[in-house]
């Protein structure tokens, strides 16, 4: 994921946010639908002033968020001393080393405030004593079944007595990493479709594309090796000219790759 949205970005996600299809978001701010479209579009960086202006009262954020100058949306002015930051986690945010974009969204996330409670619980020992009151109840039954029925070392209700004994270490963190799990599947989730973000498909699966379009292409063993190479390098082979694909094919012969091993004949018995 980014570490900042582009403006592209910010423009699809505050539409989208608000379940608006194009069509909609025309209607309410009379900007063309093939205006908008192209304002979401990633290569597109003409948006006019008054389409800036516009499109940010409407979203009631402020310009220089969608201009990329602050990341806050909806408190731009924001005093620092009311974020109760210590001066290390300013330095911390400030320093770049860290996807800040990221931490918001942990934070922002519905499971982050169980997260920390959880945590808390832990460090400050709170549920210590709890834990250990448990784990003695646990023990003075054992120690009473034992005495009283002397059961063998496998007795399943011995075993089950040792297995609810709780490791306090072991439960909280558990507890944690489901809590810390549910929050980063759900960003992951909500980001598949991002610039940056790793595609459905492995190489492999590529590969094994570009290998059955060549395989249904109607040309030669050279040609197909063209097709291949095209695919992995981005180039759509069905938009070059007949001369360009020529071209390509004189100038892919000079690399190692295309070479076409001939077949050998074998001599004939006279």
């Amino acid at each position: 994921m980014n570490v900042t949205l582009t403006i592209q970005e910010k423009l699809k996600d505050l539409r989208t946010e608000r379940g608006l299809t194009l069509e909609q978001l025309e209607q309410q701010t009379g900007i063309s639908k093939s205006a908008l479209g192209n304002y979401e579009s990633e290569d597109f960086k003409d948006i006019s002033h008054t389409s800036i202006v516009t499109l940010a009262k409407f979203y009631g954020v402020s310009t220089d968020y969608l201009l990329g100058l602050t990341e806050t949306k909806n408190h731009p002015n924001a005093e620092l001393n009311d974020l109760h930051l210590s001066d290390e986690m300013i330095t911390l945010l400030k320093s770049g080393k860290i996807n800040t974009r990221l931490l918001c969204e942990m934070a922002a996330h519905r499971d982050f405030l169980k997260l920390l409670s959880d945590i808390e619980i832990y460090v400050d020992g709170i549920a210590s004593m709890q834990v250990k009151n448990l784990n003695a109840l646990v023990d003075m039954a054992r120690v009473e079944i034992m005495e009283k029925y002397h059961p063998a070392e496998n007795d399943p209700n011995i075993r089950l007595l040792n297995a609810a004994h709780i490791e306090e270490d072991t439960y909280f963190c558990q507890m944690v990493h489901k809590d810390i799990d549910s929050i980063i599947r759900d960003i992951r989730q909500a980001h598949k479709g991002d610039i940056n973000s790793a595609p459905d498909f492995s190489a492999v699966d590529e590969i094994k594309r570009s290998i059955e379009e060549a395989a249904r292409f109607q040309g030669s063993d050279k040609e197909k090796r063209v097709v291949i190479l095209c695919r992995q390098l981005g180039i759509d082979y069905h938009k070059l000219t007949p001369v360009e694909f020529q071209t390509m094919i004189k100038i892919l012969e000079k690399s190692k790759h295309m070479v076409i091993p001939r077949k050998k004949h074998r001599k004939k018995r006279h």
